[in-house]
């Protein structure tokens, strides 16, 4: 632990060199929420310019601990990097709108939840080209800020949205009714996947962290986690906003 108090008797350098662990933490967390294309060695490297910026920076008379500072830091100088960069290209959103779609025709025929192997052969592609479609869509989320723009492929929360245009991300996600239904979406993912989204998103564990709870391979924690978010996403068109 670094002790605020003495931070400005101490030299850069090894405070940034106790905290570079921390740094690596949260790069590997944010991994999960990006596409396959972003290098975290790229987040580590940003990460550190903020906690090298926080080191040179924190003033410990405003009461804060040094931790917490440097870790607000830190993801910023990380979230600055990402946007600069691409998000998930079209094709692959232009697929995980099709796995959701094949989700929604699934489900209401079966009357649960379907299985990998049922989603690949409705999509009439080979199981191996299923599973690397949800690992190519790494950072595909429960709800984006494009979703609420105009797009050649329609908005998918088209429904969610005011007449008058106003209704934005925040709204929705304020909403009461659509975080009822989405504690209940959740409740209905399969127990795995469910499991997966908990280390996540509660226990705020990274993909190697939760491979090694599973006794899985990282790549396919991010499959999981990927199916999870369609399977959400699918469940939640039937969600009206009032």
């Amino acid at each position: 632990m670094v002790n605020a108090t003495s931070i400005a008797n101490r030299d850069v350098d090894a405070i940034v060199n106790e905290l570079a662990p921390l740094v690596k933490r949260i790069a590997y967390h944010f991994m999960a929420k990006l596409p396959a294309s972003v290098e975290v060695d790229d987040l580590i490297q940003a990460g550190l310019i903020g906690l090298l910026d926080a080191a040179k920076n924190f003033d410990d008379t405003q009461g804060a601990q040094f931790e917490t500072y440097a870790i607000q830091r830190i993801r910023g100088s990380i979230l600055d990097e990402l946007r600069q960069a691409d998000w998930l290209p079209r094709n692959v959103r232009r697929n995980l709108r099709k796995i959701e779609s094949a989700v929604a025709a699934l489900e209401q025929t079966l009357g649960r939840a379907p299985r990998e192997s049922e989603l690949a052969a409705h999509m009439e592609v080979p199981l191996e080209d299923y599973q690397q479609m949800l690992l190519d869509s790494r950072g595909y989320q429960l709800l984006h800020y494009e979703d609420f723009q105009e797009a050649e492929e329609g908005d998918f929360f088209d429904s969610f949205v005011s007449a008058d245009g106003q209704r934005g991300p925040l709204d929705v996600l304020e909403d009461q009714g659509f975080r009822r239904h989405l504690i209940q979406a959740i409740g209905g993912l399969p127990e795995r996947e469910k499991l997966v989204m908990g280390l996540y998103y509660e226990q705020e564990m990274n993909l190697k962290e939760i491979g090694e709870i599973l006794g899985v391979s990282e790549s396919r924690v991010c499959q999981l986690h990927s199916q999870a978010v369609a399977r959400l996403r699918a469940r939640m068109k039937t969600w009206t906003a009032k």
